[in-house]
Formats: C-alpha cells, sequence, structure tokens
C-alpha cells in the first residue's frame, strides 16, 4: 500500500518509514508528488495534523498520513505546541531547528521548572473526506537541558532530556530514540490501527 506523508519534513519521514516498516507500507512526500504544505490554522495538534492529511489526500488521490507535533514547556503554559517549528521566528529569528533551540534556552534561563513535554499526533485518512479518521497519539516527558547534547535526531532532541535515560534525545541511538520517542509511541499505536482497520 502506498500511502502519502503530508510533510516535507525529511527526520519525519525517516522516523515514520522506520516505524511503519513491518506493515510493508510504503511512504511517499507530499513534495515529492508536487504537493505544497497545508494551511496549518488551529491550535491543537489533532486538527492540523487531520488538516493536513485531508489536504495530501485531496491533492494526490492516495491515502494520507500526517503527523502534527511540537514541544510543550510546563513553564510557558505548554507553548509553543502547535507553533514549534516556528518558535525562533518570535524572537527575531530565521525559521530552523538551531534557532528553535538557541531561542528556547535563552528564554529558559533563570527558570527553575523546565519540565516539559514531546507530543505528537498521527492522522490517517483513506480519502479527503474520510468520515472515521485513525488517530494516534504519543507523548514524552523530560525537562529542557541547559544546554545542547549530543548530535542525534532533529528539532529539540539536543535540549529534550529524558530522565528515564539520563540523556537527551540526540544523545540517543537511533532505534532506541524510535521506540521510546513521542512519534514512535504514536506510530506504534497507529501500526495497530493500520492493521486492525485497513490492512485486514
Amino acid at each position: 500500500m502506498k500511502i502519502v506523508l503530508a510533510s516535507n519534513n525529511r527526520g519525519k519521514l525517516a522516523e515514520l518509514q522506520a516505524m511503519l516498516a513491518p506493515l510493508g507500507v510504503e511512504l511517499v512526500r507530499q513534495a515529492d508528488l508536487g504537493v505544497g504544505e497545508a494551511a496549518e490554522p488551529h491550535c491543537t495538534f489533532v486538527e492540523n495534523a487531520l488538516a493536513k492529511a485531508r489536504f495530501a489526500a485531496e491533492h494526490t488521490g492516495l491515502p494520507a498520513l500526517a503527523d502534527d507535533a511540537g514541544l510543550c514547556v510546563d513553564a510557558f503554559g505548554g507553548l509553543p505546541g502547535v507553533d514549534t517549528a516556528y518558535y525562533a521566528t518570535q524572537f527575531g529569528y530565521e525559521k530552523g531547528d538551531d534557532n528553535n533551540v538557541r531561542a528556547l534556552l535563552e528564554q529558559m534561563q533563570g527558570i527553575a521548572d523546565r519540565r516539559a513535554a514531546m507530543v505528537s499526533t498521527l492522522v490517517a485518512v483513506r480519502s479527503p473526506r474520510d468520515p472515521e479518521p485513525l488517530i494516534a497519539m504519543g507523548r514524552v516527558e523530560g525537562e529542557i537541558a541547559t544546554e545542547r547534547r549530543g548530535t542525534g535526531g532533529f528539532g529539540f532532541d539536543p535540549v529534550m532530556f529524558i530522565p528515564e535515560f539520563g540523556k537527551t534525545f540526540a544523545e540517543l541511538p537511533a532505534d532506541v530514540k524510535n521506540a521510546h520517542s513521542h512519534r514512535g509511541r504514536a506510530a506504534q499505536q497507529m501500526l495497530a490501527l493500520l492493521r486492525e482497520r485497513w490492512l485486514r
């Protein structure tokens, strides 16, 4: 089965391809099919993921899988949340992972409560008007480190410290990160849903 991934993020594609490999599903990035980015006007992960999945299905004629993920920092009332990818732009930096980490470390200076969660919501639709989208959510709690650690992963991985491992996501081997990350947890649920609902 071929499914379009409603994202142009190569990091997400690589992670999700690895996680969904047991199903024999072929994931194709929407950009590789000439499809641009969908609008993400909503304030929750699930609404944005659903909008992206419906957009990709409509423009490709394929079933679509979308991921909306982000960082929710307790001290900021759960923000940046759905605006995670654009976090740095609020502080005069250009959009990008490196600048996001820089801006976060600057904004967290002097803040004692460093608790945060990485959240991933995966939504799959068979068609643009699918009345029964598959929805899977994964969440990992940790703390924002005081400096970058590790070279793996992407996004906020270098500063997302996971107490269970005593390391940041960027310090973990890819297979360990994929098994325990927010996206990994959501993907395991999605794997089960796809098997049960679409691939019987």
